[in-house]
C-alpha cells in the first residue's frame, strides 16, 4: 500500500479506498489507527465481516461488550419493527 497526501477537505472514504491511499485525517469521524484498512472504520466494515473479537479490537473494547451492543442494537430494531406494522 503506497502512501502519500490524503484527500484534502474530504472525510471521503471511497477516495482513499479508490487511490489506495492512507487517510491521516484524524479528525474525521471515521478515522481509526487501522493502517490494514487505510484508517478508516467504513473500509474495514466493506472489507466483509469481521468477528465480535475483531470488531473489539478495532474499537479497544472486549468482544462480550461488542455482544452487548449486537443485543441493543437487535432490540431497539426489532422494537422499532413492531411500531411500523
Amino acid at each position: 500500500m503506497r502512501r502519500s497526501a490524503t484527500c484534502k477537505d474530504t472525510t471521503c472514504f471511497n477516495e482513499h479506498e479508490k487511490l489506495n491511499v492512507i487517510c491521516e485525517k484524524s479528525e474525521c469521524k471515521f478515522w481509526h489507527e487501522k493502517p490494514e484498512c487505510q484508517n478508516c472504520v467504513l473500509i474495514a466494515a466493506n472489507q466483509g465481516e469481521k468477528t465480535l473479537q475483531e470488531i473489539g479490537d478495532m474499537f479497544g473494547v472486549t468482544r462480550m461488550r461488542i455482544c452487548q451492543i449486537e443485543k441493543q442494537i437487535f432490540r431497539k430494531l426489532a422494537t422499532n419493527q413492531k411500531l411500523n406494522s
